[in-house]
């Protein structure tokens, strides 16, 4: 009985070091064009995804695996987010100019278009493509936006890390996600090709 348990047992490890290793190659394939069963690919590597994140902690850049997942999540919800109707839009506030004059509320920073960063003309092409954009400093206020705001799509610049995050914590909601990653990370003065915030709007639009 013990000896077929741990057969048993061997098998299902096999099997999940494969699943889990194509589950990998298909999205680091996505970086650079469609894949097919992209979501299921996906719900693989959220299922392991802890021993995944200290494999890449241990023996690789965990960046890397944050940045395939988003890429392949993307392509999974590519179809469906286009299909939303009511789409909120997430930027991090260290986008935002250091002697930015906004202030923050509860649902974020306010942008008052002073010209001194991209988030003026961010505000202006969300108004445009019908989303509602908020700048926030961390997932909490996104938790509050969504409780107090419908919406059943959600655009997110940020880093491969937060938007991975923020696509997981979504997962198996009725909320949509599409992410847009920075060219930096960092605390402050991060960047994002604007062409690419612009052409996704307009992809979906």
């Amino acid at each position: 009985m013990y000896n077929l348990i741990g057969k048993l047992l061997l098998v299902f490890l096999g099997l999940s070091i494969f699943i889990s290793a194509l589950s990998l190659y298909v999205s680091r394939v996505s970086l650079t064009r469609s894949v097919w069963l992209s979501g299921f690919f996906a719900n693989v590597l959220d299922f392991f995804f802890l021993p995944l994140k200290y494999f890449f902690c241990k023996f690789s850049d965990p960046r890397k695996l944050d940045r395939w997942m988003v890429s392949l999540k993307n392509s999974a919800h590519k179809s469906d987010f286009a299909k939303t109707r009511k789409r909120l839009m997430f930027v991090p506030h260290c986008m935002r100019s250091l002697d930015c004059p906004a202030y923050a509320t509860k649902y974020g920073i306010q942008c008052k278009s002073c010209g001194k960063c991209v988030m003026g003309e961010l505000k202006e092409d969300a108004k445009e493509y019908g989303y509602d954009l908020y700048i926030v400093t961390g997932s909490s206020f996104v938790k509050n936006i969504l409780k107090d705001h419908y919406a059943d799509g959600v655009l997110v610049i940020a880093c491969d890390y937060e938007i991975n995050k923020g696509m997981r914590s979504l997962a198996g909601t009725s909320v949509v996600t599409y992410g847009i990653p920075m060219l930096n990370d960092g605390c402050y003065n991060t960047k994002v090709d604007y062409d690419l915030v612009t052409d996704t709007m307009k992809m979906f639009d």
